[in-house]
């Protein structure tokens, strides 16, 4: 009976002994762990810094919340140089709004710090005036970037002028180097661009201000003859003149890089003026490796003034149905042209002005045909002029005819063999 106690005695000693041993191990396992661990509070503030710049503002807003060493991170200077504030109406927008108390903490600690601004609002008019109410307080930011983004009209457009003027001179004035300035769809008028000239020429490099009525040739004239670093402009036709042109091809200006056209009728059978042929050489001769950008939304009978004579264009947009006149006089007067989007033409072949635009414009590259019709066999015959150069080619499937030498089933293999790529015609979705 006790050597059957003892025994019991000893057996539970070495369950003992055994236990002990494995709670060790285990706390040894854990505190190696525990040195291996990534203690986040300790994080450098360098990579922290780069975490949080990829964070959406409101997680970066309550991830400053954690500790001492994050919230100091989210005030670091580094992390407001660029910001884009988010204005809408909940009601009637789907953008994700920045919240009303972190603007005002941005405002309050953070706007000397900020250098790339950018403001996106929707159609509403009390987000166009929220936007205004925070660019009038940026008296003390020296902005490097501005852009006002409206994803819908109205917008900017629904401000009195005097507002929206008001809050963009505070900018103006304050910002000693502002390079880059976009204010497409605004009430910006020529006064307001004679303070951006008189605070900014040695510095603006970019100016996108499309569709902005209240704009004269003489107010983008006077930024061109101020501002000689001026290396990407962006309006509408009717602010171009042959004295811009003339202004943008002086000994003092730099070599312009990007000039982008937007070539708008507001009312059918709208009259436009014409631009000598003259002011165009001018151009090329000083910046001969410039891109000339030209969006055309006119209706057919408007086409008139334009390529009559060589045109220096290099990317071109028809986004109107347009005549096979015209596309018969680009192919005519536009040996530049990179690239070439038609997004409608009618029901009349293009094949002849398809090869004309092949022979006679040696450097497209890309080319873009939507509602229009072209028989196979011309089509494989523009291709095989263009052969590899033709580096982008959506052509949608509806736009080929098939004929007596190419069907839609095999032209794929003709068009890939000249391409020296495999190639298929696009595809109008189903749903």
């Amino acid at each position: 009976m006790k050597r059957g106690l003892q025994g019991t005695k000893q057996e539970d000693g070495g369950g003992t002994s055994s236990g002990s041993l494995k709670r060790s191990r285990k706390q040894r396992r854990d505190a190696e762990l525990d040195e291996e661990a990534v203690h986040w509070e300790c994080l450098p503030q360098e990579v922290l810094l780069h975490i949080f710049q990829y964070l959406p503002l409101l997680d970066r807003a309550y991830a400053s919340q954690v500790c001492r060493g994050w919230n100091h991170a989210f005030h670091m200077p580094e992390l407001w140089r660029c910001f884009e504030f988010e204005l809408n109406q909940p009601a009637s927008s789907y953008l994700k709004a920045t919240h009303p108390d972190l603007i005002k903490q941005i405002i309050k600690r953070h706007a000397d710090h900020l250098q790339y601004v950018s403001f996106k609002v929707d159609s509403s008019r009390e987000s166009a005036e929220a936007a205004c109410d925070i660019l009038s307080q940026l008296v003390n930011c020296s902005l490097k970037t501005l852009g006002l983004i409206s994803t819908a009209r109205p917008s900017f457009m629904e401000l009195p002028k005097s507002h929206f003027i008001s809050a963009l001179t505070v900018v103006f004035v304050n910002s000693k180097s502002l390079s880059s300035l976009k204010i497409d769809d605004t009430p910006v008028d020529d006064p307001s661009l004679k303070v951006l000239v008189a605070n900014n020429s040695d510095t603006l490099k970019l100016l996108k201000m499309s569709s902005c009525p209240h704009v004269s040739p003489a107010g983008i004239l006077c930024v061109a003859d101020q501002c000689h670093g001026l290396r990407e402009l962006a309006l509408n036709y009717h602010l171009l003149s042959d004295e811009l042109l003339i202004a943008l091809s002086s000994e003092k200006h730099v070599h312009l890089e990007h000039l982008r056209i937007d070539v708008v009728s507001e009312n059918p059978g709208q009259q436009f003026h014409t631009i000598k042929k003259s002011s165009w050489d001018a151009m090329v001769r000083h910046s001969p490796k410039f891109n000339l950008v030209m969006y055309f939304f006119l209706y057919e009978d408007e086409f008139g003034p334009f390529f009559r004579d060589e045109l220096p264009v290099t990317h071109l947009y028809f986004g109107r149905s347009v005549s096979k006149d015209v596309l018969g006089r680009v192919g005519l007067t536009c040996p530049r042209l990179v690239e070439l989007v038609v997004c409608a033409n009618g029901l009349r072949p293009l094949d002849e002005e398809l090869i004309r635009i092949a022979q006679r414009c040696t450097q497209l590259s890309a080319i873009g045909l939507g509602e229009c019709e072209v028989s196979c066999s011309a089509f494989v015959e523009f291709v095989k002029m263009c052969g590899d150069r033709l580096t982008q080619l959506s052509i949608m499937e509806e736009v080929l005819v098939p004929d007596h030498r190419y069907g839609l089933d095999d032209i794929h293999w003709e068009v890939s063999k000249h391409l020296g790529r495999v190639w298929f015609p696009d595809m109008m979705p189903t749903w």
